[in-house]
Parts: structure tokens; sequence; C-alpha cells
């Protein structure tokens, strides 16, 4: 069963280095973000293998929120071999997401 990544300022760069990683910047707080959690947690397991699925509470990890510009959230930072590719900002459908995945990988 697949689970989505907690990512850090310490594991952050060793598991995006390589291949594709969705990375959704969120909080705890903040409504759409709890909305799209389960939605991410089907992209983990339906991904498993293929890109990484990742989230970054941004309450506990500002130094990354910082780093890739994230105003509001929740955020979607698509990256493929360590570099940003794309970005979605607010609440999104699995089927947007998956659609970016898929262009990527």
């Amino acid at each position: 069963m697949g689970k989505y990544i907690d990512l850090t300022n310490e594991n952050f760069e060793a598991t995006t280095k390589e291949g594709v990683s969705l990375v959704d910047f969120w909080a705890p707080w903040c409504g759409p973000c709890r909305m799209i959690a389960p939605v991410i947690e089907e992209l983990a397991e339906a991904y498993e293998g293929k890109a990484n699925i990742c989230k970054v509470n941004t309450d506990e990890q500002q130094d990354l929120a910082v780093k890739f510009g994230v105003r509001s959230i929740p955020t979607i930072v698509f990256i493929k071999d360590g570099e940003k590719v794309d970005e979605m900002v607010g609440a999104s459908s699995k089927q947007a997401f998956e659609e970016k995945l898929n262009s990527l990988i």
C-alpha cells in the first residue's frame, strides 16, 4: 500500500533529485488542504513506484515554503529530476493531478 512521503529540509533533496515528485504544501488548519488530503493519499497508492507523492507541512517547514515561493496553500509543486517544472495553487481534482503527473512520467 502506497503512502505519501513527509518531506523536511533534511530529506527533500534526496527524495526529489531523481524522477517525478508531486509535493503538496499544506497546513493542518487549512480547509482546502484537508479537502484534497484523501486525493493525495489515493495518488500515493496509484503512483507507487512511478512517482514520489509528498507533503510538506508549511507550519513546520517554513524554509521549504519560502524556497518554493509558496504564498497560499494548498500549493502543489511538480518536480522532475530535482527541478521544479510546474505548480498548481488551490484545491484541484484528482484528474487534474493525474494529468500533470502522467505528462511528466
